[in-house]
């Protein structure tokens, strides 16, 4: 289990769903030197939208009245891999705690989650236990 606080989401509405801008908007970032971690889109039902959500340190982010402070947590390892299950224990273990998902980004040796910071401590520990690490 890794976890990074003072993550920051931002959710980009109603971007043409067209080559090159997802480029252009983390290119952007990029000249900045702003790192970005998990990337979702989505598209929409007419298929000349999308939404692009994203995460960014807190510290990179322009301070705004809309900005929402989650923080990001992973489960990471070599398992994801050869055994199954571990999505399903993570998000099972976060819903029993009424803890909601509002980002979720996976890849072949990690799984992370955008949750709300009021539930940092409790997702870690009930984590923690879920996969036997709290030893």
């Amino acid at each position: 289990i890794a976890h990074s606080l003072n993550e920051a989401k931002i959710t980009l509405s109603g971007v043409p769903d067209q080559p090159g801008q997802a480029a252009e908007i983390f290119g952007a970032l990029a000249k900045h030197s702003i790192n970005v971690d998990m990337i979702v889109q989505s598209s929409s039902i007419n298929q000349e939208a999308t939404d692009i959500t994203f995460t960014i340190p807190e510290t990179d982010l322009i301070i705004a009245e809309s900005t929402i402070k989650k923080i990001q947590i992973s489960v990471v390892g070599n398992a994801m891999r050869t055994q199954s299950g571990i999505a399903k224990t993570m998000f099972e273990t976060l819903a029993n705690n009424q803890i909601n998902i509002h980002v979720i980004s996976t890849s072949e040796i990690k799984i992370s989650v955008l949750i709300s910071s009021d539930y940092y401590e409790l997702a870690m520990r009930s984590l923690h236990s879920a996969f036997g690490l709290d030893v």
